[in-house]
């Protein structure tokens, strides 16, 4: 959708109408569908996190320098090659900034679904802990909730200073 118009004049009109859905108002009907089980806990989460990802990698293609893409034309690059060669790598910073906003978005909705259709699982526990006033046990599971979305966020700072040591030292901040 970001390396052609006509796909993107096509589709961005039905990508607007599905990223303005609410997963959480979907997840009833995905329940309905797929059942109470983690199927339906999968597909609330792939609904949220996709959108994010989706906008950011079409914005990171669309930023790409059409220099760059012209320079490889010049030199006889294929639009695959030049696809792979030019626009993809440059346009991975993007496509990190998407999926760290979806890891955030994913660990959200996990817990929110948890807490409402689940009888395990950290949003479980926070739930049952509140209902139980078991507080200690309540505020712990919150921290872990805390450390696994640092952790999460980490692991995809590195890895993109990993795969973009070109784009600069702070450009995973």
């Amino acid at each position: 959708m970001g390396h052609v118009r006509a796909v993107n004049t096509a589709l961005d009109p039905i990508l607007q109408l599905f990223r303005q859905t609410s997963a959480l108002a979907l997840y009833p009907v995905f329940i309905l569908i797929l059942g109470l089980g983690e199927a339906s806990k999968v597909f609330v989460i792939f609904w949220a996190t996709l959108f994010p990802l989706l906008l950011s990698t079409i914005g990171g293609v669309r930023e790409v320098d059409p220099k760059l893409v012209e320079m490889a034309r010049t030199y006889g690059a294929s639009r695959l090659t030049v696809f792979r060669r030019v626009v993809l790598p440059g346009a991975v910073p993007a496509i990190f900034v998407g999926l760290r906003l979806s890891a955030t978005t994913a660990l959200l909705l996990l817990i929110a679904a948890e807490m409402i259709g689940a009888n395990k699982g950290i949003g479980f526990q926070v739930m049952n802990a509140q209902y139980n006033f078991q507080i200690p046990l309540m505020f712990a599971a919150i921290a872990l909730l805390a450390i696994l979305g640092l952790t999460a966020n980490a692991v995809l700072v590195r890895l993109q200073r990993r795969l973009c040591r070109w784009n600069g030292p702070n450009a995973a901040v």
